[in-house]
């Protein structure tokens, strides 16, 4: 089934946090993005502060509630600082309503049109898996900072950029036997195909597991990675996630660079904490991923992970989660032609995660 409406891409992701104010000095000062919007009480909003940060095509929006009865303080007292909103670009937000939620989708908001000097944009918005929302974004030649009611900001203090240049693919953890109704409300709302799937027989540890079934769109613009987790002799960190966010939610967000070392080189010096694994990976890496551009050596002092496909190859790292609970976190992927999504590297990533859940006392 194709939709009577074009999926565009990413627009931006809007995060819950209890302090948007720090929180937006934390992913300038560590990711390098630039503060470019606000929107608070000066300009009329008497519930929400709200940030947006931008490197290249990436959008951050971080809100913070200003009153007590505010919804984003639900969000917040039940899953912590996170991701709650992906926000979809698509030439007719209307269109994209209601085809949605006429094929499932629970209705958010109906559209509606934002106005000012600087044009005119259609939003709309559906509900999805656990109390994560989609943003319908139509900007129709929109020319302003980011959406009408948002003044212009700068950042206060130098920026590094990191070389982040767009969202690869979104994640979503689901409990357990949730995982295949997810992927079908993407098969049948947005007419998804399913572009990749592994199961516990291809990834899994001496104690853990998943399954994931990655759906997107014609084009591949818009991926989005759909986890569960698998039976095992010990707690997965997908269950650890469901548990910790009590419930479903979005698990990482994979940023896209044309330079991976560069890019995590400054995201170290800034500050960022990745995932390590041990030496023996880089030995067995030049007999499983075969030749390529970069230097071993590099890679290996940066902890950087690599795997092949039929296409090409990726490189790729994971942050540590951002907050305190141990949900949200970030991936750098850099793709030299390939398609897939590491399957090569689960092993590796998954004990160095088991090795944080055992200092954490979860595992």
């Amino acid at each position: 089934m194709k939709p009577p409406f074009k999926l565009l891409g990413f627009d931006h992701v809007t995060f819950a946090v209890g302090n948007a104010k720090q929180a937006a000095v934390y992913y300038q000062k560590v990711f390098g993005f630039d503060l470019v919007g606000y929107r608070g009480l000066e300009q009329g909003d008497r519930q929400t502060a709200s940030y947006v940060l931008r490197q290249n095509h990436v959008h951050f929006v971080l809100n913070t509630p200003y009153t007590p009865t505010s919804p984003l303080n639900d969000l917040l007292k039940k899953h912590g600082d996170g991701a709650v909103d992906i926000a979809f670009a698509v030439d007719d937000a209307a269109k994209a309503w209601e085809h949605t939620t006429k094929h499932g989708a629970k209705n958010w908001f109906e559209p509606r049109t934002l106005e000012d000097d600087h044009g005119k944009v259609v939003v709309s918005g559906i509900h999805t898996y656990g109390d994560v929302t989609h943003t319908f974004v139509q900007r129709d030649g929109y020319k302003g900072t980011f959406l009408p009611g948002y003044a212009p900001a700068k950042s206060r203090g130098e920026t590094k950029p990191t070389g982040l240049l767009f969202i690869d693919h979104i994640v979503g953890n689901q409990p357990d036997s949730e995982m295949e109704d997810v992927v079908r409300f993407y098969e049948n709302i947005f007419g998804f195909h399913r572009l990749w799937t592994v199961d516990d027989k291809d990834i899994s540890t001496e104690y853990t597991a998943l399954r994931s079934v990655v759906v997107a769109d014609d084009n591949e613009n818009v991926k989005m990675p759909i986890n569960e987790p698998a039976h095992g002799l010990k707690k997965s960190q997908i269950q650890e996630y469901v548990e910790f966010n009590s419930g479903a939610g979005v698990q990482h967000i994979a940023m896209s660079t044309n330079d991976i070392i560069g890019t995590i080189q400054q995201l170290k010096a800034n500050g960022a904490e990745f995932l390590t694994v041990p030496d023996s990976y880089y030995d067995e890496l030049p007999g499983r991923v075969g030749d390529i551009e970069e230097e071993i050596p590099a890679l290996q002092k940066l902890g950087i992970l690599v795997d092949r496909d039929d296409s090409g190859y990726l490189l790729q790292l994971f942050t540590k989660p951002v907050q305190d609970r141990p949900t949200l976190f970030f991936e750098l992927i850099q793709r030299k032609n390939a398609r897939s999504f590491g399957k090569g590297n689960f092993k590796a990533l998954f004990e160095s995660i088991e090795r944080e859940q055992a200092r954490r006392g979860t595992l």
